[in-house]
């Protein structure tokens, strides 16, 4: 499944009302670390049929930014059962932001 561009308009029912647990990543373009991952988020939306993957840009949507205290970004929040339940700011990769949603 692809990302999905995540708003202040379906933030519940894509985040809050998910059957399958969502990780957010909070980003924006003029991020360095948040261009270099992107390939990987988009690569784990696809092979992870068990979650859904969502991108909120900072800068386009700051009511969700605000609503979640994102200080920097990247930030990525795993949402189960419409809570969040594991963040992280930043990431070192795949394996990085695979055990995230482990956890």
């Amino acid at each position: 499944m692809a990302t999905i561009t995540i708003t202040a308009e379906n933030f519940e029912a894509e985040v809050l009302k998910s059957d399958k647990p969502v990780l957010l990543d909070f980003w924006a373009a003029w991020c360095g670390p948040c261009r270099r991952l992107l390939p990987i988020v988009d690569e784990i939306a696809e092979e992870r049929s068990d979650i859904k993957v969502g991108k909120i840009n900072v800068n386009e949507q700051p009511e969700l930014a605000e609503q979640f205290q994102i200080m920097g970004v990247p930030t990525f929040v795993v949402m189960k059962d419409g809570k969040a339940v594991n963040r992280q700011t930043g990431a070192d990769g795949k394996e990085d932001l695979l055990e995230l949603i482990a956890e």
